[in-house]
């Protein structure tokens, strides 16, 4: 197609030629699947990871502690030389300024050292630093001395490493994904992780990573800004996620289930998760006899189905048939001591990941589009006028008309569904909001340095992370009554199955009937062929971006509330010394109580107009794209451009054989 494009007249721009060569262009894509590891320190996620891609020395394991914070993306190297095996690591920093300004507030306010957050930063400042930190400035701390062996820190850039060997790699990687090691060579070092937003590994020659990112993930995103809302665009972008932890406690692990829920509502309506992994790892621990562990791998599999079923939070977002449990054991897959591959369920997984890659079908979306563009180039070679299209013109218009009115329909029917969710939720909100708000800043259980608690919280636009202490969102909270009345009809308008629902599966069933007017208009069949084609391209695109506008939809509920807020949080965050912590509560609360009655509505209304404007540009889009295609494949006059038979016939060939394996069982 790249030889196709060099040869339409480049001499000569007009219409068509310019329409055709942007849709050459437009051929190459690459989606990718993002499966999400999460699972607490420990529980095996990277023996996981280099056990089912087939890469046992890929990432760090074993007597180093994994950072709680970095993210770690694993996907194929499509840049690797054919000839060689490049592992490639492109390291992500946090912004300098942000360091730079973590490092003036934490070092300029004494007053604060018994916080989460404070504690967090000195164990930062000892790995990056060491001894150094000592009677430092934030000036001091920034000098360019710190950072000579990650230059590109400085310079906003990612810091690239590559090696032949995984192994080698690994190596390479550890300062900047893990806090500690046994290894007496590395505690002379610095240790990067602090500075770390994401590392992303590029494997060589892996087909289960063709169309497939896996993603080892934190719990709960993180203090640091850039971090967090990567983290939180990676978990709505997973359309898989992997809860490991380990068999043994596997319904009784806390951590792992506080994951799933705190994370539900962005892979849920939030996201466009549709499956949930639940994975018991070291199957064989503690056991030698093969029946034992069979049997317990069956009760652990019982027991979480049993667990899962009970978690109301979880279960508004998925359904029991979303759920899956495996119990694998990596060591066992790659030692065969008791038991055989297939029962490490190892080999499930990755079936699981082909499937992935499978499910893509790049290459037939890639050629059924040449063919459509190649069958559009020859009929213009010939052609010499489009007066004689007229009647296939006018069937195309009056079909387009129809097709539109029944996309359209369904798409008020929901909207109206969900403005009639939201005046009630809005009513609840206002009768609820004071009594969720105290919940927050009056929690019955108050713990030591709390008034430090609510000040970040304020100082911070209504949010508070620490490491080991639960999430604080108060925007999120008081947005809760909005968000839950809408639970239920957004799944079911939005669902993440991505084929179904008022938006998607109008868009999926839009059909201009091509294959019945080739039959009636014998003569035109080649422009027909590229109106199917770009019928189908269109309907993907669409699809697409129906799947990342409710993301952001869905997640907008807070966002005016946090605007409205804002106000209280900065008056609050003013007081200081005696009664700081009672004063901050009772302004809070008065502008909860002030704010109410305007407050929620707003964030109605906001969510309302972007899904008028979706649904808006959705029938715009879909009109203009067919109408042009219509216009310049049957109304444009052909001038010669070029005589591509021989490519189509091969094409032809090609599209054939591909839609014979897919029929394949």
């Amino acid at each position: 197609m790249r030889f196709v494009k060099k040869r339409l007249k480049p001499a000569q721009e007009n219409k068509l030629n310019n329409f055709l060569k942007d849709k050459i262009d437009d051929l190459e894509t690459d989606k990718r699947e993002v499966v999400g590891v999460f699972g607490r320190t420990g529980a095996g996620k990277s023996s996981l990871i280099n056990a089912v891609i087939g890469e046992k020395n890929l990432l760090p394991t074993g007597d180093v502690s994994a950072c709680t914070s970095v993210m770690i993306k694993v996907e194929a190297n499509t840049d690797a030389n054919p000839q060689n095996k490049i592992y490639q690591a492109d390291i992500e920093f946090i912004p300098k300024e942000e360091w730079k300004d973590e490092l003036f507030q934490f070092l300029g306010d004494k007053a604060d050292q018994e916080d989460d957050y404070y504690r967090d930063f000195k164990e930062k400042l000892s790995a990056l630093y060491g001894e150094e930190k000592e009677n430092k400035t934030s000036e001091m701390l920034m000098d360019k001395k710190y950072f000579k062996e990650i230059p590109k820190f400085l310079k906003n850039k990612k810091q690239i490493l590559t090696c032949e060997s995984a192994e080698k790699l690994s190596r390479r990687l550890v300062r900047f994904t893990r806090c500690d090691s046994e290894d007496e060579e590395s505690k002379v070092k610095s240790w990067f992780w602090p500075l770390v937003k994401c590392v992303t590994v590029r494997v060589p020659k892996n087909d289960l990573l063709q169309h497939v990112t896996l993603v080892d993930l934190p719990g709960n995103g993180d203090c640091n800004q850039s971090r967090d809302n990567m983290w939180k665009q990676l978990v709505r972008s997973c359309s898989t996620v992997w809860i490991v932890t380990d068999i043994e406690r596997a319904a009784a692990e806390t951590e792992a289930w506080e994951i799933l829920e705190n994370a539900s509502k962005l892979m849920g309506n939030g996201g466009e998760c549709q499956h949930i992994h639940f994975i018991c790892a070291r199957s064989d621990v503690n056991l030698k006899d093969h029946e034992a562990i069979l049997k317990r791998n069956m009760k652990a599999k019982k027991t979480v189905r049993k667990k899962f079923s009970q978690q109301e939070k979880i279960k508004k977002q998925f359904s029991d048939e979303c759920l899956e449990v495996f119990t694998v054991s990596s060591n066992e897959f790659l030692a065969k001591n008791h038991l055989s591959p297939n029962e490490t369920e190892i080999p499930k997984l990755k079936e699981f990941l082909q499937k992935l890659n499978d499910c893509h079908s790049e290459t037939v979306n890639y050629v059924s589009g040449a063919r459509g563009i190649l069958s559009l180039i020859q009929v213009a070679s010939c052609r010499k006028g489009a007066d004689k299209n007229t009647d296939v013109c006018t069937d195309l218009d009056r079909k387009m008309k129809h097709e539109l009115d029944k996309v359209r329909k369904p798409m008020k029917e929901a909207y109206e569904a969900f403005e009639k969710c939201l005046s009630e939720g809005v009513e609840r909100s206002k009768s609820s909001c004071e009594s969720v708000l105290m919940s927050v800043i009056r929690p019955k259980k108050v713990t030591g340095g709390f008034h430090q608690t609510l000040k970040s919280v304020v100082n911070k636009g209504g949010t508070h992370k620490s490491k080991k202490g639960k999430q604080i969102n108060l925007n999120g909270k008081l947005a809760s009554c909005l968000t839950d009345s809408i639970d239920e009809e957004f799944k079911k308008t939005f669902p993440n199955e991505r084929k179904c629902g008022p938006f998607n599966n109008v868009i999926n069933t839009f059909s201009l009937d091509t294959k019945s007017l080739i039959k009636k208009y014998k003569d035109v069949k080649l422009q027909l062929i590229f109106l199917k084609t770009e019928e189908d391209k269109i309907k993907t695109e669409l699809n697409k971006m129906i799947r990342e506008r409710k993301k952001t939809i869905y997640n907008s509920l807070a966002e005016p509330i946090g605007e409205n807020m804002q106000e209280g949080y900065s008056k609050a965050a003013k007081f200081t010394g005696k009664d700081t912590l009672e004063n901050m509560r009772n302004t809070l609360e008065k502008h909860v109580r002030a704010a109410k009655d305007t407050m929620f509505e707003k964030a109605k209304e906001e969510l309302l107009k972007q899904l008028r404007d979706l649904r808006e540009e959705i029938l715009e889009k879909l009109e203009k794209t067919m109408q042009k295609s219509i216009e310049l494949s049957l109304k444009t006059d052909g001038d010669s451009i070029l005589d591509v038979a021989q490519q189509l016939e091969e094409v032809e060939d090609y599209y054939k054989e591909l839609k014979a394996q897919q029929q394949r069982p």
